[in-house]
């Protein structure tokens, strides 16, 4: 070896699994604590739902939804995993398919949660307890 040369040794590196994100945890927020980002109210019509969300789904804002319904709140995580999926938005605000979300593999929660940022509401509790069947996945 030549004089200045450095030899390389090995360096340990510890690989680990990064946390799988949840569906919903940090979901739900306090009207106003959400990050800047189109607001959907959910008492809105399905077709005024559908329509935002067919148009949001892919574009770059994201969006933060309203609700105090737990039901709503469920059918807008839903309804815009259809949207990113090009499947039936209406239906899914009609008849959320739980097994299928909490069988979205990471990419796919990650999807969802970069489009639907939040679900702000008054009734947090209610909220939380309607989307508790999405942490089953």
């Amino acid at each position: 070896m030549s004089e200045g040369s450095e030899s390389a040794e090995p360096v340990l590196v510890t690989l680990s699994t990064p946390p799988r994100r949840s569906l919903v945890d940090g979901l739900v927020r306090n009207i106003g604590a959400s990050p800047a980002a189109p607001t959907l109210e959910l008492d809105a019509p399905d077709t005024g739902i559908a329509d935002f969300l067919a148009h949001v789904a892919h574009s770059d804002t994201g969006f933060v939804a309203r609700t105090s319904s737990g039901e709503r709140a469920l059918a807008i995580v839903a309804a815009t995993a259809a949207a990113l999926c090009g499947e039936d938005i209406g239906a899914a605000l009609r008849a959320p398919d739980i097994a299928f979300l909490t069988s979205l593999k990471p990419p796919a929660v990650e999807a969802v949660r970069s489009v639907l940022r939040a679900i702000e509401t008054e009734a947090a509790d209610r909220v939380n307890a309607a989307l508790r069947v999405l942490n089953g996945g």
